[in-house]
């Protein structure tokens, strides 16, 4: 006799297939993104298709959060991931791990991207753009405390303006702690009394750059209320960081000698920090790096890995469902509500008087009137009408049969 399968039994036995089989388990796949949707938890979802064919893909948190653009319905790219299946709906799907365009490279659809979306918001109007002081106090500056570029600022201040007081806030100009580097010395230095703030550093790729095209330092550029002189690369190069700031210079030279206006001999040297502590740590977390590449690589891990991310995924559909079935709950309370409020409306007795009825009381006791054998001739009665009462007397009365 065959043996008879659950639903689940088999649904995870195939899983078990396709997680092993290692063709399926990294894999280069060309399509065209549509469908695109990008979870409030980070996770994005969108199908890879080509003219005869398309595929289900997911995109997890962890992994997308690295990505150097924003994904878009229509863009050609290529996927790196694996195939698995998604056990609650037994559908088989992409699981991306990484993802890059097909053709024009990736920072610079990310750059033209930033670049309009911060356009549109008028980030870079002139009427935004601050005043720089002819002959400021205090200068600070941003920049990699070993690089040229801190040796060209210095060497300009120190031949135009001898009296004048630098303050280097030292930060990483490239790599992933670039933008955080450069943000914390960006705001550390509008906490001292600096009259205005060169950040830059020399030329370089657009990959070396790219830490002055990230959206967060764009912004805090942008908010600085110290003037900020943006001085990133030689004359050729452009970055979003030359567009928010208050005025852009070719270099960090060029710089130097917009802010230092009269020529002078500074009489301060600098020297140069020692980086040992930073190596060391640096040292340390490139082992670290390779210990857990090393763990993480790990059958039990990557398995342990799946299973939370189909969790993630099933609670991104019940957070679905349960938005939609509240809003479906809160119309139909406001229709029974409505209707309510209908019917109350129609059997209000102001609506009656309205019609042209009256109600009748006795002046005296209040009491409403509903037959004339209450009242007596010469008695006084209010009557109340539609937009206010009458006080009158009875002269005669008539009963029903009299009036017939």
């Amino acid at each position: 006799m065959d043996y008879i399968w659950s639903v689940s039994g088999i649904t995870n036995y195939i899983k078990e297939v396709l997680t092993t089989d290692p063709n399926l388990n990294q894999l280069l796949i060309k399509g065209e993104i549509s469908n695109f949707h990008a979870h409030s938890s980070g996770h994005m979802y969108f199908t890879l298709k080509d003219q005869d064919s398309q595929i289900k893909a997911v995109m997890f948190r962890g992994d997308n959060r690295n990505l150097k653009f924003e994904p878009e319905d229509g863009m050609s790219v290529i996927a790196t991931g694996r195939v698995s299946i998604y056990s609650v709906r037994g559908e088989y799907q992409l699981y991306v791990s990484d993802l890059e365009p097909d053709g024009i490279g990736s920072l610079h659809i990310a750059f033209e991207q930033l670049k309009d979306k911060l356009e549109q918001e008028d980030l870079f109007e002139e009427e935004y753009k601050q005043p720089i002081p002819q002959i400021p106090a205090k200068v600070g500056v941003i920049t990699s405390p070993t690089g040229a570029a801190i040796q060209d600022v210095i060497s300009v201040i120190k031949r135009r303006f001898s009296n004048l007081f630098v303050l280097i806030a030292p930060a990483k100009v490239q790599g992933k702690a670039a933008e955080d580097s450069l943000i914390t010395a960006l705001e550390m230095l509008n906490r001292t009394d600096v009259d205005v703030i060169i950040i830059g550093r020399g030329g370089g790729s657009l990959e070396d750059l790219w830490a002055f095209n990230k959206e967060r330092l764009a912004r805090a550029i942008f908010n600085s209320e110290t003037p900020v002189i943006s001085a990133v690369g030689h004359e050729t190069d452009f970055t979003i960081a030359d567009f928010v700031a208050d005025l852009r210079a070719p270099t960090p030279s060029a710089a130097a000698e917009l802010v230092v206006s009269d020529a002078k001999e500074i009489k301060r040297y600098l020297t140069k920090l020692e980086d040992n502590l930073e190596q060391a740590m640096e040292n340390k977390l490139n082992y670290l790096t390779e210990r857990l590449t090393y763990l993480k690589e790990r059958e039990v891990f990557k398995l342990l890995k799946q299973q939370l991310q189909e969790y993630l995924q099933q609670i991104d559909e019940l957070e679905l469902k349960l938005k939609r079935n509240i809003s479906n709950k809160v119309d139909n309370k406001q229709e029974k509500i409505e209707s309510i409020a209908a019917q109350l409306n129609s059997l209000s007795p102001l609506n009656t008087l309205a019609r042209g009825y009256s109600l009748t009381c006795k002046a005296d006791t209040k009491k409403e009137v509903k037959s004339v054998e209450q009242i007596e001739i010469g008695e006084k009665v209010g009557v109340r009408l539609k937009d206010g009462k009458l006080f009158c007397q009875v002269e005669e009365i008539e009963t029903l049969e009299e009036i017939n």
